[in-house]
């Protein structure tokens, strides 16, 4: 199973030895070798990332060169990218960074589904060393400090409804995806629970954002584009059949199924958000909230699509993603005491509840 990658602010000394830093009490403690540097980073504000290959800088190529990167591959995502360049992804940790240290937890992973604790990964998944959700969320839970933020992006790989159909039920799909999106909250609900039980725990706040499925109706819209492009130039994403390898439901046939599918995954999302915010009423330490800014940000254009694969998203993809990600975050900051230039964000659309 691949660890979390863990990453600190750059120059975090010299940023907090400022007498106007938040952190400067922590600073002298430090020089004064009162604390200890691990005692010091725990002080930060720590943010993690659980999500599947959207979150990702992965994409996809040959069998052993996916498998490379996807046991390898770390940041240059709309998450957490540490290049300094202008030309790299302007990302969540890259704007975190403007107005506060923190330390950036990575969970995501390719293939990663929002499963039944307990089930057995196949080959494929082994291999990729896959966490699934259960996975991502057991790393947290037994981390030597829990996050103050957690961003939940993940269950793409949960709307393939035609991998593993029957005939009958890629006739007729209804059935199957009612009981699928059902069965997504369930797992999703569950899992959600287990973070909110030790956030209950903590001394610290703690905020969970839920990010509905990505805009699937304007990425297709995109990816029928890459096609075109293709069929009039095979040197043009040349690994844009491989795509229908790992995900059936990608298939042009298949494809308006799916669209509703996340659409029905969404709102099981927010209806289940509902629900635990109901239960946390009375609750001080801990809030759950369910963003639709991934569920609404415009991924039709195909510059967004990696130029490879034609699947994921290429790095003008992820500083879309990033915007809107981003956009929807000022309720949690503002609920964990993290000053921000978003005090503007009611005014904003965002799913916030």
């Amino acid at each position: 199973m691949r660890k979390p990658v863990r990453v600190i602010s750059a120059n975090l000394l010299q940023r907090i030895a400022r007498p106007t830093s938040r952190f400067y009490p922590d600073y002298l403690a430090y020089r004064n070798r009162e604390i200890t540097w691990a005692e010091l980073v725990a002080r930060l504000p720590h943010v993690a990332m659980i999500g599947d290959s959207v979150c990702t800088g992965v994409y996809i190529s040959s069998v052993l060169s996916t498998f490379w990167r996807a046991r390898t591959c770390c940041g240059n995502n709309w998450f957490l990218d540490t290049d300094p360049s202008p030309a790299s992804i302007r990302s969540v940790s890259k704007r975190l960074e403007e107005f506060t240290p923190f330390v950036a937890m990575e969970c995501a992973g390719i293939g990663a589904l929002v499963d039944d604790a307990g089930e057995p990964q196949n080959f494929f998944r082994r291999i990729l060393r896959t966490c699934n959700l259960s996975g991502q969320i057991g790393q947290l839970l037994a981390a030597e400090r829990f996050p103050d933020l957690i961003l939940i992006a993940i269950g793409h790989n949960n709307i393939d409804w035609a991998w593993r159909s029957p005939p009958s039920e890629l006739e007729q799909p209804e059935s199957r995806l009612q009981r699928q999106s059902r069965h997504f909250r369930e797992n999703f609900a569950r899992q959600v629970q287990r973070l909110i039980d030790c956030a209950r725990m903590q001394r610290h706040l703690v905020a969970i954002v839920v990010y509905g499925l990505v805009n699937f109706e304007a990425y297709f819209k995109a990816r029928e584009i890459a096609e075109r492009l293709r069929a009039r130039d095979p040197a043009c994403y040349p690994h844009l059949e491989t795509t229908y390898k790992y995900l059936i439901s990608f298939r042009p046939v298949y494809r308006s199924n799916l669209i509703r599918l996340a659409l029905m995954v969404n709102e099981e999302l927010r209806a289940m958000v509902s629900e635990l915010n109901r239960e946390l009423a009375d609750n001080v330490k801990a809030q759950v909230r369910y963003s639709d800014a991934l569920a609404t940000a415009d991924l039709s254009r195909v510059e967004l699509l990696h130029a490879v694969d034609g699947w994921h998203a290429s790095a003008e993809g992820h500083n879309v993603l990033a915007e809107a990600a981003f956009s929807d975050l000022g309720p949690s900051l503002e609920f964990l005491g993290i000053k921000s230039p978003m005090s503007d964000w009611r005014n904003s659309r965002g799913g916030h509840l």
